[in-house]
């Protein structure tokens, strides 16, 4: 029998395809095998033997997004991006991803090669192998889940974390905010515009600075939260307070008009292709430029800075000299307390 013909002649996942057997092998011949192929994987062991460095970065990571395709991307260039800039924000090199898929029986096996594909164009384009990998099917209707792993190798004794941040510092934003938020959700809501995901590696950027010799202090892509969130978050880790000044942050007009329609507002919408760099003021000029001349930074800027620790402002009604602030400037010469987002922020964008 032909070892093609299952594959070929089904146009949806069934149980059968997660059953171990035969209709498994097609699968993971047919689909994942062919676009990951790679001298590690193509082993098909049950553990992948990959060189090692003495220091590493990991991390893991889930995505559940619906629609599974929306403008600028999909769930498979989504995974591979996000796991990838959490290696990158710790200052590794990313090297190694595995990927586990849990299938919804009904799914479009063509829309599963689509998205198998475009995980592994994204892996091509940011450098790393998936050397490693899991299906799983369970009764649904039709949908798709992915997890992963990353390793990275971090060089020397390069340390990038929040509680190097200093006063005096400069906060750069690597680019638009909310592009991805407001994709997912104007796909799910049928609304009409130009908008597309920013998901994208951010592999160019980060090794740039290094290979120039930034001291970059601190860095986090902003993705769930938004700006608002993660920068509340490295406030409070480094014991330091942050301002921020609201026309400096760049958003798009498409985005400014879409929050004003639906009352969103642009720091707390997520991104999958920006991060937030933090460096020396006397650095920052050349970090930004650095940025600006990468792939995906084009519209950088510096949005703000780490305050001396004897800075105080009026919050509201109160004096407050405590760490661990965010504050933003307004156009009109206020000053608003930047906290984390509450509540849930829908709808789920990665």
């Amino acid at each position: 029998m032909n070892m093609n013909t299952d594959i070929n002649s089904n146009k949806t996942i069934t149980m059968s395809h997660g059953s171990g057997g035969r209709s498994t092998s097609e699968l993971i011949d047919e689909i994942f095998a062919t676009s990951f192929d790679n001298e590690i994987l193509s082993q098909m062991e049950d553990s992948s033997v990959v060189a090692g460095a003495s220091k590493i970065a990991m991390t893991t990571d889930s995505f559940v997004v619906k629609p599974l395709i929306y403008p600028g991307g999909d769930i498979g260039r989504l995974s591979i991006c996000g796991t990838v800039n959490d290696l990158l924000m710790r200052g590794s090199t990313p090297k190694y991803i595995t990927c586990g898929f849990i299938l919804e029986e009904g799914l479009d096996i063509q829309l599963l090669k689509q998205i198998v594909n475009s995980m592994a164009e994204t892996a091509r384009e940011a450098n790393v192998l998936i050397v490693a990998g899991d299906t799983k099917v369970i009764e649904g209707n039709g949908g798709l889940m992915i997890n992963t792993a990353g390793i990275g190798f971090i060089e020397g004794d390069r340390s990038i974390d929040a509680t190097r941040i200093k006063h005096g510092d400069k906060i750069i934003l690597s680019g638009n905010l909310g592009d991805h938020h407001a994709t997912i959700l104007k796909t799910r809501l049928s609304i009409e515009n130009n908008l597309e995901s920013d998901n994208a590696p951010l592999t160019d950027m980060v090794k740039n600075l290094f290979k120039e010799g930034i001291n970059v202090h601190a860095m986090r892509d902003v993705t769930r939260g938004g700006l608002g969130t993660v920068l509340k978050e490295m406030a409070v880790k480094a014991d330091v307070n942050m301002e921020i000044t609201e026309q400096s942050l760049p958003v798009s007009d498409t985005v400014k008009d879409f929050c004003g329609i639906l009352g969103l507002d642009p720091i707390y919408m997520g991104n999958e292709g920006k991060a937030v760099i933090i460096v020396p003021n006397e650095e920052s000029e050349n970090a930004l430029s650095i940025v600006k001349e990468s792939q995906y930074g084009e519209n950088a800027c510096i949005i703000g800075e780490i305050l001396a620790s004897d800075t105080e402002y009026t919050a509201g009604l109160e004096k407050s000299l405590s760490n661990g602030n965010v504050y933003m400037k307004t156009p009109i010469g206020g000053r608003r307390v930047v906290d984390v987002l509450q509540g849930e922020g829908l709808p789920r964008i990665c």
